[in-house]
């Protein structure tokens, strides 16, 4: 399993710190995944958490960055449609998005994808909250959305709730290439790690690893990042 050290943020640090370490960070979480998928590239990443408030949607939202910076086109996907937050990270409305595209053929014709303030990254908000998310996750209507979307990308990034508190992560991680696991330093028990991993595998998904996030920056580390940009001309 591959694993990188992070910090979460409320901002979008690849986008207002490029050159600092947790942006850094991100672009090691970028190259570790482009390593872990030699045999076979990867086209559609999920990301989950085991429980709430451990940082995935900004996780995600840093590596989708990250991978654009390194000349990808990347579609951002909200599947937590009991708990959708990746518009508030880019400032961009959810009215209509994933679920528009699941109940409407001229949405799945023509998705509702929304430009970020980041060229070559699209945002496909949650849209309308529907009466039971996994059913809908969990649909041959949702194996289209992706094809759809794959069409239209180079990678797509799913965020889904949490693993340990509904099924939405585990009926997902079986529609896509990969998973990686958020945890956050100090806060994420042991047991409840080793419990979303084995929810996980146990619907065979392709577990690619885990970011650690909330991790406290070592201090040395960002004096010699910040000390080097002042140095150079």
């Amino acid at each position: 399993m591959t694993e990188t050290s992070t910090q979460s943020s409320s901002s979008l640090i690849t986008l207002s710190n490029p050159r600092s370490p947790i942006s850094e960070a991100y672009r090691t979480l970028r190259t570790n995944l482009q390593f872990v998928s030699l045999d076979k590239p990867l086209h559609t990443l999920l990301i989950t958490s085991t429980g709430a408030e451990e940082g995935k949607s900004t996780v995600l939202a840093n590596l989708a960055v990250a991978i654009v910076q390194g000349e990808k086109k990347v579609i951002l996907v909200d599947c937590d449609l009991r708990r959708p937050n990746l518009h508030k990270l880019f400032g961009l409305g959810h009215k209509a998005g994933l679920t528009t595209m699941m109940l409407d053929d001229k949405a799945m014709a023509s998705p509702p994808l929304q430009e970020t303030a980041v060229p070559g990254l699209l945002l496909l908000a949650s849209g309308p909250p529907p009466p039971s998310p996994s059913d809908l996750l969990g649909s041959q209507r949702m194996d289209r959305v992706l094809e759809v979307l794959r069409e239209q990308a180079d990678m797509v990034l799913l965020d889904a709730p949490p693993t340990m508190a509904v099924s939405d992560a585990a009926v997902l991680a079986t529609k896509v290439d990969g998973v990686l696991l958020v945890v956050s330093a100090g806060q994420t028990r042991r047991d409840s790690v080793q419990a979303a991993k084995a929810k996980l595998e146990k619907v065979n998904a392709h577990v690619l690893g885990v970011v650690l996030n909330n991790v406290p920056l070592d201090a040395s580390l960002e004096r010699y990042y910040y000390t080097r940009q002042e140095g150079e001309e």
